[in-house]
């Protein structure tokens, strides 16, 4: 089950956009908390199956970002090694 700050998190990355400040200063204003806590929150989210079930388009949004860094990461790595 999520909490009400785990809801809070998702929605507001649902639509961050929308909000016409900076996107840390909107973390702190909207959702409460700081942009580290926020991010970390959002990086626990993002294998939570609740999560998942409940804000499925959000949760693979921020996988498939994950995904995409990770794989950028691995061909630098092979490019430097080879």
């Amino acid at each position: 089950m999520l909490s009400q700050r785990d809801v809070r998190v998702l929605e507001f990355e649902s639509a961050w956009w929308h909000y016409p400040e900076p996107k840390d200063r909107a973390i702190r204003e909207y959702v409460g908390m700081s942009a580290t806590r926020y991010y970390q929150a959002l990086r626990r989210l993002v294998d939570d199956d609740d999560a998942a079930k409940e804000y499925p388009l959000v949760i693979r949004r921020l996988r498939k970002m994950r995904r995409e860094r990770r794989e950028a990461l691995a061909r630098r790595l092979d490019s430097t090694v080879g």
